[in-house]
């Protein structure tokens, strides 16, 4: 979970325009031939480079997937633990180059499985994957190293089957930002990770690795998690698409929970149409997961939302009382996106308010609901309890608060990252009236007389927000937010002191959300795609030279 914040965090950038990048269908040819490098135009910058862009240079046979895990693993290499040493990942699958092997000769005998086929993806370290390949779910935590699952998470299994390739695992704020007041990105197994956009800057989180990985290209994009805004928020000060789905759209088996209420699962990545790719595989019903049992019988392909059109004689509305909580300059940038939208054809009506704007921003209830949920609704405890292994012993909320205690020098590092404060609040609470009445309000003023109530009232399509203030409605909701970059901090902006982030810098990237009721994804991320496509706000600033790997896919092919 991401704690609300309305000063985000600050980019030290070179004001480089990069030129946009033609986008692929995702149709595939079944022959596939190696061709000489030579006579061919460049490879795409890894930087940038589209799934579609990475499909089709590996249909050319341009380059294979063994290259691209090559080229992926070299960049990780060069800035996660050297350089500006980002942590944005903790640790990369050893069996990653044999898995890329095996998917290449798949390619050469049948075709792509998908437009996921041989592509590199990291997870967020709260998603499971398979102990055998070598690769641990911790949530960041050293009371999990070494736990066995007993199967890769429904979403990594999804991903699997698909033909993409579990790179690695991304660090994240520790347990989800769910432990205690600490700064994002940090977890005692990855340190304290930091933006690529301003050295030793906030990455924001809960999703922070996967948001730092995907920005720069450290794999072609990445999967995270949300409560509330962790997902969402590290994509918008990272300048990138992230998709937060409807709960029940994505399935939370084997994923570390903190909320069956809230959490989610969705795609991190540098445009709506990757996101788009991911979320088509990923989505569907699981047994194992009975919030997903209530979504459409038919999950739709998400990248055929991808309507460049899309805004024309669209209804969108701003609810008004909540974007006067921000600064000038980011309320600036909001606006001037209106004037696009109105340019393209929307119809915006602002304001446009829920009925409860007032209650909803006073109301506590999610606090409640969340720490009742993480010890005693979806518990924790379960999770643990259906792990094969477990070599600390730890077996429930109480044995973390303690192991955490026992191994402060690597969980509880002074001086920012000593406080577990949420897990000690949690351990406190039982599932009793209270927690029932504060769902039953969630569920009211998020829903009811919040998204779904102004959508009624002014008959919209979708409701906009800058990111950085819309993740709270829909997150006690259950419902789904699209996020797509929409401006920067000015140049001129102080770096803020590091504590040991920094909360603003000059270039900070910052977000548009699109806001809907629940499964409504295919629309908003039409109108997500032809915002995008009418801005194309993330070319215009990139990370800061530290921050951008080198390697690229010439650096090793035929090497």
């Amino acid at each position: 979970m991401a704690p609300l914040k309305i000063s985000r965090i600050g980019w030290l950038s070179c004001l480089t325009l990069i030129l946009a990048l033609v986008l692929a269908g995702y149709g595939y040819k079944q022959e596939f031939t190696r061709t000489s490098a030579a006579a061919h135009p460049p490879f795409p910058d890894l930087y940038e480079a589209s799934i579609a862009e990475l499909q089709d240079g590996l249909q050319k046979g341009l380059f294979t997937s063994v290259d691209l895990v090559k080229a992926y693993l070299a960049r990780i290499e060069e800035v996660n633990l050297q350089g500006p040493t980002l942590r944005a990942v903790i640790e990369t699958n050893p069996s990653a180059l044999a898995q890329a092997a095996a998917l290449d000769r798949e390619r050469k005998k049948s075709g792509p499985r998908s437009a996921l086929h041989g592509i590199p993806i990291l997870l967020k370290d709260n998603i499971a994957t398979l102990h055998s390949e070598g690769m641990n779910t911790t949530a960041g935590s050293f009371a999990l190293l070494g736990s066995v699952v007993p199967r890769d998470a429904h979403v990594a299994a999804k991903l699997r089957a698909a033909g993409a390739i579990l790179l690695g695992k991304a660090n994240l704020s520790e347990w989800a930002n769910f432990r205690g007041i600490v700064p994002s990105g940090f977890s005692g197994r990855g340190g304290q990770s930091s933006s690529a956009y301003v050295p030793l800057g906030d990455p924001s989180g809960s999703s922070s690795g996967s948001g730092i990985g995907a920005a720069i290209g450290l794999a072609a994009a990445a999967l995270g998690s949300e409560t509330d805004g962790s997902i969402v928020s590290p994509s918008s000060v990272n300048n990138l698409v992230g998709i937060k789905p409807t709960v029940g759209l994505t399935s939370r088996d084997g994923v570390i929970p903190i909320s069956e209420h809230q959490d989610t699962v969705g795609p991190m990545a540098r445009s709506v149409a990757d996101a788009a790719a991911i979320l088509t595989i990923i989505a569907g019903r699981d047994p194992r997961d009975n919030f997903t049992l209530a979504q459409p019988a038919h999950v739709p392909d998400y990248t055929q939302a991808l309507n460049a059109g899309a805004l024309r004689g669209a209804r969108l509305g701003v609810p008004r009382k909540f974007v006067a909580l921000l600064d000038d300059v980011r309320v600036a940038a909001f606006n001037a996106s209106l004037e696009t939208l109105r340019a393209r054809g929307a119809t915006i009506v602002d304001p446009a308010d829920f009925p409860d704007s007032e209650e909803l921003l006073a109301s506590n209830n999610e606090t409640l609901v969340l720490n009742t949920d993480f010890k005693a609704s979806v518990d924790v405890e379960k999770y643990i309890s259906g792990l094969l292994e477990v070599p600390t012993g730890v077996k429930n909320l109480a044995d973390l608060i303690a192991f955490n205690t026992v191994h402060a020098e690597e969980e509880l590092v002074p001086p920012f990252w000593t406080d577990q404060s949420q897990f000690i609040a949690a351990e406190n609470t039982t599932v009793d009236q209270a927690f029932f009445d504060a769902l039953a309000a969630d569920k009211d003023l998020g829903a009811t007389r919040g998204i779904d109530g102004a959508l009624s009232a002014f008959d919209l399509d979708a409701l906009l927000l800058p990111t950085d203030i819309a993740s709270t409605p829909p997150a006690i909701a259950g419902f789904p937010i699209v996020t797509v970059p929409l401006g920067f901090l000015p140049a001129s902006t102080p770096l803020s002191p590091a504590q040991p982030t920094r909360e603003s810098g000059p270039n900070m990237p910052f977000g548009l959300a699109f806001l809907g009721t629940a499964f409504s994804e295919f629309k908003l991320i039409s109108l997500a795609f032809a915002y995008e496509q009418a801005t194309h706000t993330r070319l215009k600033v990139r990370a800061f030279p530290a921050a951008i790997p080198k390697t690229q896919l010439g650096d090793v092919v035929g090497k």
